[in-house]
């Protein structure tokens, strides 16, 4: 049994956070906590208002305690140094509320995203530096486009532009391209006019996930089945038209990536985000030989550390004028509310049950919580 050192018996006026005291299994150790409303703002920060912030694959992982990025606790919500308490997500959408002395660039109103990593999101309001936030448009973007814009379609266009410099009509790879970064790659390249051959796993409504995919743009889309067949390549031959195919993006890992590198021309790039597969990236030595390949790693934390505030805010432009001019859609999604008259005992089993389901599998889509101020 977890040993919380906050109460969610009763529900305080003022505002609400998911959190959790020790890592482990996310459908035990979260809990909903309320506290009260937010004091001004010290200078060189901002009081925000959280509207939606997603559950990504990473925060999971951060409960857990098997993500490289670590959160700093909550002093305001630990009450004993022993006993830390950390608030969950990472990526959220905010308005400003109230700003405080020496704060430029930031008005009432303004809806904002947090870029300082591990900010627990997962709350109704929180004081933040004025540094840690980026101001995204309001018109012309939903609150579901604006909530996601910080990981998913970053990794997305950093991964498609930082490596291979592609023209249109070129070609690329990539595998799990159902996630929610394959999904953005599939709708950026179209964009740009790349051409794009996606893999997928084989499912009882594949036909359904295949139409899917080519509405977002994919040229074609294919089951790692179909790419384990001697008759593959060839097949491919016929659809790059004596073209290489310069850049391959892998989350997947093990044999199906190994079998979509041998489709990659002279100098490709493979670029590694994710190994959803949980099995080990094996090459043969001949790619790199004779085929001049070259292997990165990509990570969308480490380049939010390495940019400036500048770079930052022009990649976040650039993403937000592909979603206004519909280039880019809101991912399918799902919202769970946790209302302002819920006691902290409901919301702590509504949270725990949608992360059970997830851990299951029974969510295709995206996930985002709304949590409302308490009553």
């Amino acid at each position: 049994m977890t040993c919380n050192t906050f109460s969610t018996s009763s529900v305080l006026s003022g505002n609400r956070a998911i959190v959790y005291s020790s890592n482990g299994d996310p459908a035990r150790v979260l809990s909903a906590v309320s506290f009260p409303e937010l004091p001004s703002p010290p200078p060189d920060t901002v009081n925000v208002k959280l509207i939606l912030a997603p559950i990504n694959p990473a925060d999971i992982n951060v409960v857990e305690g098997v993500y490289p990025a670590k959160p700093h606790p909550d002093v305001s919500l630990s009450r004993a140094k022993d006993h830390p308490v950390f608030v969950g997500g990472n990526e959220g959408l905010g308005e400003v509320t109230e700003i405080g002395e020496g704060v430029t660039g930031l008005r009432k109103g303004d809806w904002v995203v947090l870029t300082k990593a591990q900010s627990g999101t997962w709350s109704s309001a929180k004081n933040v530096a004025s540094s840690d936030v980026l101001k995204v448009p309001r018109k012309g973007l939903s609150e579901v486009q604006a909530a996601t814009i910080t990981v998913n379609p970053p990794t997305a266009y950093n991964m498609l532009h930082d490596f291979a410099q592609l023209a249109e009509g070129d070609w690329l790879v990539q595998n799990g391209a159902n996630s929610a970064v394959g999904q953005t790659v599939i709708q950026i390249a179209a964009a740009k006019g790349y051409k794009t051959i996606n893999f997928i796993r084989d499912r009882e409504n594949v036909e359904s996930l295949i139409k899917h995919l080519e509405s977002l743009g994919a040229t074609h889309v294919v089951t790692y089945d179909e790419l384990s067949d001697k008759s593959f390549r060839a097949k491919v031959k016929t659809w790059i038209g004596g073209k290489d195919i310069r850049l391959g993006l892998n989350c997947v890992g093990g044999k199906t990536t190994t079998l979509m590198a041998r489709l990659l021309g002279d100098n490709a790039h493979l670029v590694s985000y994710g190994a959803m597969s949980k099995e080990p990236l094996s090459l043969p030595t001949s790619l790199f030989i004779f085929k001049n390949l070259t292997c990165h790693g990509f990570w969308q934390t480490r380049w939010y550390g390495e940019k400036s505030l500048n770079e930052r805010q022009e990649l976040f432009d650039t993403l937000a004028t592909l979603m206004r001019d519909g280039k880019l859609r809101d991912p399918e999604h799902a919202i769970l509310t946790i209302g302002r008259t819920d006691s902290d005992d409901s919301a702590s089993e509504k949270i725990r049950d949608l992360i059970a389901h997830l851990g299951r599998g029974m969510y295709g889509k995206k996930v985002l919580l709304r949590i409302e101020e308490t009553a």
